[in-house]
């Protein structure tokens, strides 16, 4: 895939996970400072755990002020905006959603420039996409999404194994990256639009 392609996709995953920690925090009332932290942690936790799990340190927003400028923006944007926003669920869904299938498709790719296999690239994209989200919840002390009975790490994976199942068939990177990041965005929506979910274990 090209660098700005890349680029491109970073960008728009960095800001849709602002937006949604942004918008987590102020469900819950938090003062700005814990607003700006919660948006920092949903758009650098996922990207920070797979670089430091790949080695690639220091890890790409440390090495790169102007991330750390474009979460500050964007969660002032969103925190200023707020007003004009009725429905802070449905507006934290859906840039979760759209997070999540730009920071798989971003794992998958920081994976593949690293020579190594399927497997571990879809790995790393569910790491990727996942685990932003589950520092912010930690730290809003509510259960993750990814421990939930809602399907929300094997859209994920699922992506993940479209995406080789594509570029197998010969489309190329750039369709293959664009239906997967559609993909895992609309599923996310038609499992919550139709409580779809996987089974529950326990006793």
């Amino acid at each position: 895939m090209q660098i700005d392609t890349i680029k491109t996709i970073e960008i728009l995953g960095t800001v849709s996970f602002a937006i949604s920690g942004t918008f987590a925090a102020m469900q819950r009332r938090l003062d700005p400072f814990g607003v700006l932290i919660i948006a920092f942690v949903t758009s650098i936790g996922g990207g920070t755990l797979r670089d430091l799990l790949l080695g690639d340190t220091p890890v790409a927003w440390m090495r790169d002020v102007n991330y750390c400028l474009l979460i500050l923006l964007t969660s002032i944007a969103t925190i200023f905006f707020k007003t004009h926003i009725k429905k802070f669920k449905v507006t934290l869904f859906l840039f979760d959603s759209l997070g999540l299938g730009l920071f798989t498709m971003l794992g998958i790719q920081k994976g593949i420039a690293f020579g190594l296999g399927p497997g571990i690239c879809v790995a790393l994209g569910t790491i990727t996409g996942c685990f932003g989200g589950v520092i912010r919840d930690t730290l809003l002390n509510t259960i993750p999404l990814i421990f939930h009975k809602e399907i929300y790490a094997t859209a994920c994976i699922l992506g993940g194994v479209l995406y080789y199942t594509l570029t197998y068939f010969d489309f190329t990177d750039n369709v293959a990256t664009i239906v997967v990041i559609a993909f895992i965005f609309i599923l996310r929506i038609l499992v919550v639009r139709f409580k779809l979910a996987l089974p529950k274990f326990g006793y």
